[in-house]
């Protein structure tokens, strides 16, 4: 993406592709990433499997239950299980034909800085050779890694999340029966959960996230594969799709204890993906989250180098969209952990909520349930888990106070919603920043919550209706104002209004519109 804005862009890679790389599900909402890329075409056409869910043992009873990616997309209703050694081999080939300077077997082994701002980096070659490259910016895409989160002292670990996963492929595994056999399938057990997933060479991606003190002391004394082999034991189900198979590749381990960056972006140097942070790979998040952060780190730095004033400002705009979609993730992993009743042990026991940390603050779980996740597990958690009771509660009290706004709003004409006034929620602020727009970083207008740090984007009109509610005006009013600043002839006006009847209907529902003072059937 920095390549299609003109800029020379090198990379250094450690290795040669294809190389090995856990992490097959994909998400739908990456499709219309790689999309946007100009990738999709190649990766259709490398014929992965044809994800279209997930199969779960989890929750209250020990019994598989299923869900689908077309419940909550209609426009992307399934994705991808990826051979990660060609997915990325694409991937690296359609960034050298748009025009980055690929170097394989080239190892980045320091960052230099200038005056305190990153001015490039220091490399090692294959054949022992060295060298440096001067850049106005650094991305740190090192993963796991984390070349600069190590360097800079940045990573904080997740106390919650202390796992460990083994791993490894077996040739002939059995699939899931229709029309669940491309499904993800996910088995909780005594220590753990267990992932099978299908791949379209005939191999299965098995492994088993367990507690990382426990697991290391296992492998420590039995071996990594033994170790490996008494987890998969442990799972029924599991073990029953890989009977009679052959373990063609691995086992492996890694540490997937989450952690976080405390910065994310510096001057002249930006992370992304795992270099940045790491959530617990319950819902296949790693690949999404790399993509997210590796197209607006491409907005940012292209932003910053056209109008070097958004640096700072677009920055915490970075910071804030990424973090908002690494929170939802580690809320819902939280959750789901939390919900799980199917086995009582001291891995599940140490990874539980309590009904007092189920949440809080409450939009910090409410826009997460009622809003519009990438994924849309929560209504199975509801539904077969046992989660906590004030965060069903909560929950419900939310999606009825929606329900009951809609119909108010479907009872009211356009003509009494135009008469009301909209009162602003205290905790909602309209607030001047950098926006992610397509491809870039513009100045713009964000409604920002505590719940909702990184702000939903507002049009300029909705930002100057919301900044004229003062508890006294309808929206009428505001509006009539609104066109005599803007000069807008009577049809404009009218047109405008329009708009504005329906932006705050919208806002209503959500919440970030506490009251309609006047409109028939509000709440006192």
């Amino acid at each position: 993406m920095m390549a299609r804005k003109g800029l020379r862009v090198v990379l250094l890679e450690r290795d040669h592709f294809p190389r090995d790389h856990v992490g097959e599900s994909l998400l739908p909402a990456s499709v219309p990433m790689l999309e946007s890329m100009g990738v999709l075409p190649a990766v259709e056409a490398a014929g992965f499997v044809r994800k279209r869910g997930a199969t779960m043992v989890w929750g209250s009873d020990m019994e598989p239950w299923s869900w689908y990616f077309n419940e909550v997309s209609e426009r992307y209703p399934t994705s991808f299980q990826v051979v990660r050694s060609e997915f990325d081999r694409i991937l690296l080939d359609h960034a050298r034909t748009s025009g980055v300077d690929v170097r394989e077997g080239h190892q980045v082994t320091d960052v230099t800085f200038v005056d305190g701002r990153a001015a490039g980096v220091e490399y090692r070659t294959e054949d022992g050779g060295e060298g440096f490259v001067q850049a106005s910016w650094v991305v740190d895409a090192s993963g796991q890694s984390a070349l600069l989160g190590h360097a800079l002292g940045l990573r904080e670990w997740d106390e919650f999340f202390r796992n460990l996963a083994i791993y490894g492929y077996f040739e002939g595994a059995s699939r899931l029966p229709e029309p669940d056999d491309t499904n993800i399938f996910i088995e909780s057990y005594e220590h753990g959960w267990c992932w099978a997933i299908p791949l379209h060479t005939g191999v299965s991606s098995v492994g088993a996230v367990v507690d990382s003190e426990e697991g290391q002391r296992a492998i420590r004394e039995d071996g990594v594969e033994a170790a490996f082999q008494a987890q998969l034991d442990l799972a029924p189900r599991t073990s029953e799709l890989i009977q009679g198979t052959k373990l063609v590749d691995g086992p492996y381990v890694v540490r997937d204890w989450s952690y976080l960056s405390t910065r994310m972006v510096g001057p002249g140097y930006i992370l992304v993906g795992d270099a940045a942070c790491f959530i617990d790979p319950l819902f296949s998040s790693g690949v999404h989250l790399a993509l997210t952060s590796g197209l607006a780190a491409a907005a940012y730095v292209g932003s910053v180098l056209s109008d070097p004033t958004l640096e700072g400002p677009a920055a915490e705009a970075y910071r804030s969209l990424y973090l908002g979609q690494y929170e939802s993730f580690h809320r819902l992993a939280q959750l789901f952990y939390s919900s799980n009743r199917s086995a009582e042990s001291y891995f599940w026991e140490a990874r539980r909520i309590s009904e007092e940390d189920a949440f809080t603050p409450r939009h910090a779980f409410v826009r997460m349930v009622a809003g519009q996740p990438p994924i849309g597990y929560e209504r199975a958690v509801l539904d077969r888990g046992d989660a906590p009771s004030t965060f069903v509660s909560s929950v419900r009290a939310v999606e009825d106070e929606r329900a009951r706004r809609r119909a108010q709003l479907g009872a009211s004409s356009p003509l009494a919603i135009a008469a009301s006034i909209p009162v602003l929620d205290p905790d909602e602020r309209v607030e001047r920043k950098p926006t992610l727009e397509r491809d870039s970083f513009e100045w713009g207008f964000v409604l920002t919550s505590e719940g909702r740090p990184e702000g939903a984007p507002i049009s300029v009109p909705v930002a100057r209706l919301l900044r004229g509610a003062d508890g006294n005006s309808t929206i009428g009013q505001i509006v009539d104002q609104m066109a005599v600043e803007a000069r807008l002839n009577p049809g404009q006006r009218q047109q405008l209004l329009e708009q504005m009847v329906v932006a705050v209907g919208i806002l209503y529902v959500d919440g970030a519109v506490e009251e309609l003072r006047g409109l028939e059937g509000n709440a006192p």
